[in-house]
């Protein structure tokens, strides 16, 4: 959620804090800040609102010097406001922090500190560290001990950085559980700190990852990675593909609607070097998935959170069906909660986007503490879910800055399908012909979903007609019952219209009540195994006076006498329609959202990465 930036170098770090910021606004937050050392001061400014009041406060205000941090808020202790705003710096004035995440014994902190008549200036747990670490500095330790001792006294999943005004030669950041990421970028007589790579990538592509309980002590010529121990530790660098023109909107509106339509190239890039259309097979070498291993996996539990979730959902029906593993998909929030029967013969597969979900992660820990193989399919390239598993699959989408996820629905979607393949592969389990066609499926995708893209004109002229309504059902049968689910989200996410995702088959069992002339109800209705029954929830709604909007392959008389809008899709292999079938209901909630005049890129409410339970 929240957005760190840290700059140590000869240049001004005003400007790169406050740039690497807006790189991270898809995180969400309500209030943000910025803290220079100029002259062994630290100078503070921060406000509530968007990074836009902050700019133009400085702008009244300036703020020169480096070392700088900087950090976007979204609250969890205390109201949105500016002195509950990040950097916090402590009584002294020696040290200045911002922080992600929640100091889960901060009243006990707090309550020690106050005794030493401390004072806190915020109802934030946030400060609790900053006025821990003044306190060591006071009883004679160094900056860098005073850091270690304090991030070694807070519990509860967070990243720190700090800078001080006493020893400005140095950032000191560290990474305390699973609450998001830790990036080091490696410049030239300078370096750079972010909570995710976007904020820095334009200024350096390499990088070092902090891994829990971790430290970095930052120099402009110089990076030390410690445990909280004060043991060494020999850091990888990564080099990092994406390039700075892959995080802005060229042509488009919103990030949403250049995401969506980037799927096409997504769909494009996850398939290249995995599904060998020559040779009939799939080949995800990342997974580290041996014959050995595809043979003694009893079951699969599927965990994630959201849109992931319901990508997880599609992924059953996937692997089942073609794996023939028993497969389970668990909410993350609740997996760790539900004690499942977790052993070596089972796979713990997690679906994130950023890799740094919190409840992802402690699903992950879970499985691992029960002795099951942990997989992962991940979108931020080394992100913690990729870093911990025991292997994984990269879902090729580049950056995606919209809160509303859309490629990272999609590319997990064919991932599951190619793992769905190779597990059936190496288990013997399915023949060489169906192998060879399911692979050759998989060809005509990306072609399917940007013959999708050119029906975006009639979508939006269907969004004009519903950019009024209340309410909205989403009813989905089989493979394409997650996309109802996933339909509906899109819709409440970022039009702030109520919608509700349902088997179609249950409406008879409560929600058929809610049917009226202002229900309009949308159904998923492709050429798939139950058409059919869909046909029969169609008519239904349309006996109680239901407006319906009918997703339908082209060519579809039936379907189509029976709706007032219908939204078209090629036809294509039925396991593969999901990916087809979701693509006219991201282009509608988009549209719905901007006819409205809303924030599409940030709903109200959310953030792109959830990093604190």
């Amino acid at each position: 959620m929240c957005g760190i930036v840290g700059y140590i170098g000869s240049q001004n770090a005003t400007p790169i804090i406050l740039n690497g910021l807006k790189r991270l606004e898809y995180r969400g937050y309500d209030s943000a800040g910025a803290a220079v050392i100029d002259g062994r001061k630290i100078y503070l400014r921060r406000d509530a609102g968007k990074l836009q009041q902050l700019a133009d406060l400085i702008a009244k205000e300036p703020l020169n010097g480096a070392p700088g941090i900087g950090h976007t808020r979204w609250a969890t202790h205390g109201a949105p406001s500016a002195r509950n705003a990040h950097p916090h710096i402590g009584n002294e004035g020696k040290i200045a922090a911002a922080h992600n995440g929640i100091v889960e014994n901060f009243l006990e902190l707090k309550d020690e500190l106050a005794a030493e008549n401390v004072r806190f200036d915020s109802e934030t747990d946030s400060e609790t560290i900053v006025q821990l670490a003044e306190r060591e500095m006071a009883d004679g330790a160094s900056f860098e001990e005073a850091a270690r001792r304090a991030f070694k006294r807070i519990e509860g999943a967070n990243v720190i950085l700090l800078l001080c005004a006493d020893e400005p030669d140095k950032l000191i950041a560290a990474r305390i559980g699973n609450a998001g990421g830790v990036v080091v970028g490696l410049g030239d007589g300078e370096n750079f700190i972010a909570s995710d790579i976007p904020a820095i990538l334009e200024h350096t592509r390499r990088v070092i990852f902090l891994e829990s309980r971790q430290m970095a002590i930052v120099a402009k010529d110089e990076v030390r990675i410690e445990t909280l121990d004060g043991e060494a530790v020999e850091p990888k660098i990564h080099a990092v593909a994406f390039d700075a023109v892959s995080a802005e909107k060229g042509e488009y509106r919103h990030f949403m609607q250049k995401e969506i339509h980037e799927q096409v190239r997504a769909l494009t890039d996850t398939l290249a070097g995995r599904a060998d259309f020559k040779e009939g097979r799939v080949r995800l070498p990342e997974l580290n998935l041996t014959p050995e291993l595809a043979k003694r996996i009893q079951r699969i539990y599927i965990t994630a959170c959201g849109t992931a979730a319901y990508a997880g959902m599609v992924g059953k029906y996937l692997i089942e069906k073609i794996a023939r593993i028993p497969t389970e998909v668990v909410i993350a929030s609740e997996f760790r909660y539900s004690d499942p029967i977790v052993d070596e013969n089972t796979v713990v597969l997690a679906i994130s986007q950023s890799g740094e979900t919190a409840d992802t992660l402690a699903a992950m820990e879970e499985g691992r503490k029960k002795g099951g193989v942990i997989w992962s399919i991940v979108n931020a390239i080394g992100s913690q879910a990729m870093r911990v598993a025991d292997g994984y699959i990269s879902m090729q989408t580049g950056p995606e800055i919209g809160v509303a996820s859309t490629k990272a629905f999609t590319a997990p979607l064919a991932d599951q399908y190619m793992l769905a393949i190779l597990l059936a592969d190496l288990r013997g389990t399915i023949d060489d012909a169906t192998r060879r066609q399911l692979v050759a499926d998989l060809r005509l995708v990306p072609d399917l979903a940007s013959k999708v893209m050119d029906s975006e004109p009639e979508i939006e002229k269907l969004a004009h007609a519903l950019k009024d309504i209340k309410n909205c059902l989403y009813l989905g049968r089989g493979i394409n019952m997650p996309v109802a689910y996933e339909g509906a989200l899109k819709l409440k996410e970022i039009s702030y219209i109520h919608a509700e995702g349902y088997p179609a088959g249950e409406m008879k069992h409560g929600p058929i009540a809610l049917v009226d002339e202002e229900m309009p109800v949308l159904c998923i209705a492709p050429n798939d195994p139950w058409r059919e029954k869909m046909i029969s929830q169609i008519q239904q709604a349309k006996a109680r006076g239901g407006k319906t909007i009918v997703i339908a392959t082209e060519g579809d008389a039936l379907v189509q006498s029976m709706a007032d809008y219908t939204l078209w899709i090629p036809n294509a292999p039925w396991m593969l329609s999901p990916i087809i079938s979701v693509l006219p209901l991201q282009l509608l909630a988009y549209h719905i959202a901007a006819i409205r005049g809303l924030d599409v890129d940030q709903p109200r409410n959310l953030a792109k990465s959830v990093t604190v339970e």
